[in-house]
């Protein structure tokens, strides 16, 4: 009987995450931010780039979308080996996206992730190390990528045009920072799930048992028997499992970091290395982005955009307007799918009974 409590309790804590009424403040914060910015600075004829669209660039832009989304859901299926079908694959990606677009950026998609594969018949300690195995190639990917573009961009990577010089070096900073942060945490990964664990576990809980820190001891020894466990699960996966996971996650960073470009060189004539560089600078954007205590970085996402991109754009009513476009297909989208895709999901995981209590929540 506890234990019958105790899953009543995960379900409603998942459904909780995931009730569509959590829609309502990103949207009012990111339109109202837009609406700010248009309010402030429109001027209709600088959106005349609008009467030379490039339908061709807009076409790219969705397939680069739809190839990204593909990506996912083979990923999510091949690293589960197979468990998952593709329509439970495609379920679990849309509730990611969902989740990750109505809790903090901070949080995302992650946590409830494991969940949604435990909902699919996934044991909790498998789920929890496939999601661990998709965080630590997320990490990976930007640990490497970020070497190629400085080497590329260079200085231009940060916008000097849009910030003053202090804003700059903070920025550089932070950008530093979050690499090193990254790098520690993927190589940390790397080592617990191929090596050690248990000398992984040991070393997070004493990092934490440091005065000022010790409330987190709980947490860091909950990731440290996650790591031990994701261990056991992932090892003894072969060089194909791995070339295929580590493939699937470059294809699809690679494709989400490719979406500003398509999207403004669809409106506005770009240079190849400028579209390159449009690529690079999402990469110094992301640290913004992962500092955002929003649901999905709403207002943060928006209010950042023409610092990193506007250059490129030109005018500041016609930079506003992609601010808009950009989330209309990479953030709105995601929440008319998850509300989409959320009501089938429960009616097939718990009932049907359930979907309108969820639906009215």
């Amino acid at each position: 009987m506890p234990q019958l409590t105790e899953t009543q309790t995960e379900d409603q804590q998942l459904l909780d995450k995931l009730r569509p009424s959590r829609i309502i403040l990103p949207v009012l914060i990111g339109l109202g931010v837009v609406g700010f910015m248009f309010w402030r600075s429109y001027k209709p004829g600088d959106l005349a780039p609008l009467a030379d669209a490039k339908p061709e660039w807009l076409l790219v832009m969705l397939a680069v979308l739809v190839a990204r989304d593909a990506g996912y859901v083979y990923r999510i299926r091949y690293l589960t080996q197979k468990v998952l079908s593709w329509r439970a694959a495609l379920d679990v990606i849309m509730l990611w996206e969902f989740s990750s677009c109505v809790l903090p950026s901070a949080v995302g998609g992650t946590a409830v992730a494991p969940v949604l594969l435990h909902k699919e018949g996934i044991p909790l300690g498998k789920s929890v190390a496939y999601i661990m195995a998709t965080a630590m190639l997320d990490n990976l990917y930007y640990v490497l990528t970020v070497p190629l573009v400085v080497l590329v961009g260079g200085d231009a990577l940060y916008p000097h045009e849009a910030l003053q010089g202090g804003l700059v070096a903070t920025l550089r900073v932070g950008f530093i920072l979050s690499y090193v942060f990254v790098t520690v945490y993927a190589l940390l990964m790397m080592y617990a799930i191929f090596i050690n664990p248990q000398a992984v576990k040991r070393l997070l809980v004493r990092l934490f048992s440091v005065r000022g820190i010790r409330r987190f001891r709980s947490k860091a020894y909950k990731m440290g028997n996650e790591m031990v466990l994701a261990s056991a699960e992932l090892r003894g996966n072969g060089l194909a499992y791995w070339l295929r996971a580590s493939l699937s996650t470059a294809f699809v960073w690679t494709a989400r970091y490719l979406v500003i470009g398509c999207l403004i060189a669809a409106f506005i004539n770009v240079t190849w290395p400028e579209f390159w560089l449009i690529f690079g600078r999402n990469l110094t954007y992301k640290v913004i982005l992962l500092i955002a205590i929003t649901p999905g970085g709403a207002g943060i996402a928006e209010g950042a955009f023409p610092t990193f991109f506007g250059k490129f754009i030109g005018t500041p009513t016609m930079t506003n307007f992609m601010v808009l476009l950009y989330r209309v297909v990479t953030y709105y989208l995601y929440l008319v799918l998850g509300a989409v895709f959320l009501p089938r999901w429960v009616a097939r995981i718990f009932g049907k009974r359930k979907v309108e209590q969820v639906m009215q929540s």
